[in-house]
């Protein structure tokens, strides 16, 4: 008769709490708790969600001496542990479950920002022509309040960054500035935060195609060649979103003027020379263009004397100038594009 009112609960009267596998302990603990079970639930993704649950509902019934054992057992082991491991998506998941989605995505986004305590410590922490572009849109007595908040080093490079005239109207606004208002200071700093910080981060969150593009960048062409034809034949779009975001040796010959003759300064002359010796004739046109005739004419007598050399020494002088280039696009002093986008890269 029992039987048509349910399945009844297994009877677990043999069993040694060491036959009891880890998920089943975890299961006996989550039921021990009791109705504080959803705080540790909200910490879990869903497959362990998942997993605790079948094993909860299909426990059966645990002696009490069991339970006691395997609870005591937990404790020592939480009380024993020297570290823990923090997580974004551990915070994400304990926060959700005390406090609204929208409280809760706003600080997970200043969390995922740049580093620092308060909101001038993280300005701090973002490039100077970034934060100069934002402020460049911005009331000039708004900049000066902001400016004279930041260390002296990083508010000057700032400085330099901001269109000249607009620059000098900041300083004379610095000049003249007087203690500002609390209230004020509160309104510009919460304006910081949502406009400029949270836009950052947002904007920070990188695809993970353009995170293989930069490690398929660093490979040698074989190597290349074989993930990518691996890659190609499981998962074909995926590779042609690599290859159109992968910024190669060839991609230099985007460059203006200005920016190989940047470039040229900066280039190890070995590296160059080994370089050019892989590379196109257009490409190789565009460097001897924009050199002397004197340096042109040297560089080419070192690359005939090199002689053959080796396809993989050749690949790893072209990473090292394809990264030279990037180092130099990152300070703005040259800009890069692909060929493949209307836009050029931002580094």
């Amino acid at each position: 008769m029992n039987a048509l009112k349910g399945q009844p609960a297994k009877l677990e009267t043999s069993r040694d709490p060491a036959d009891y596998s880890g998920i089943e302990r975890a299961a006996v603990v989550m039921l021990s708790i009791g109705e504080g079970a959803e705080k540790v639930l909200a910490l879990l993704d869903d497959d362990e969600i998942r997993t605790v649950s079948e094993a909860m509902s299909t426990l059966g019934t645990v002696p009490s001496n069991v339970v006691d054992a395997i609870v005591a057992d937990f404790f020592a082991q939480f009380a024993n542990t020297s570290s823990l491991v923090g997580s974004y998506e551990h915070t994400q998941r304990m926060l959700a479950a005390v406090l609204p989605k929208d409280k809760v995505d706003a600080l997970m986004e200043e969390l995922r920002g740049p580093a620092g305590r308060n909101i001038w410590d993280k300005l701090a922490n973002v490039n100077e022509v970034v934060l100069a572009g934002y402020l460049a849109n911005e009331y000039p007595q708004t900049v000066a309040v902001i400016l004279t908040k930041l260390r002296p080093d990083y508010a000057a490079r700032v400085l330099t960054e901001l269109p000249a005239d607009f620059a000098a109207h900041c300083v004379e606004r610095m000049l003249s500035t007087e203690p500002v208002n609390r209230e004020v200071l509160e309104k510009i700093e919460t304006t910081l935060r949502i406009e400029f910080i949270s836009n950052l981060t947002r904007a920070s969150k990188r695809d993970s195609h353009e995170l293989m593009a930069e490690i398929f960048n660093n490979f040698d062409r074989q190597t290349e060649a074989r993930f990518l034809g691996s890659l190609e034949s499981r998962h074909h779009d995926s590779a042609n979103r690599i290859k159109a975001l992968m910024f190669v040796f060839e991609d230099l010959s985007s460059l203006d003027v200005s920016g190989v003759q940047t470039l040229l300064r900066c280039a190890d002359k070995g590296d160059l020379a080994l370089a050019l010796k892989g590379a196109s004739e257009t490409l190789r046109s565009l460097f001897f263009t924009n050199m002397s005739e004197r340096g042109g004419k040297l560089l080419r007598d070192d690359m005939q004397a090199m002689g053959p050399v080796r396809l993989k020494d050749v690949d790893a002088a072209q990473t090292r100038l394809v990264a030279l280039a990037k180092e130099l696009a990152a300070k703005g002093e040259i800009v890069l594009s692909d060929g493949k986008a209307d836009d050029a890269f931002v580094y």
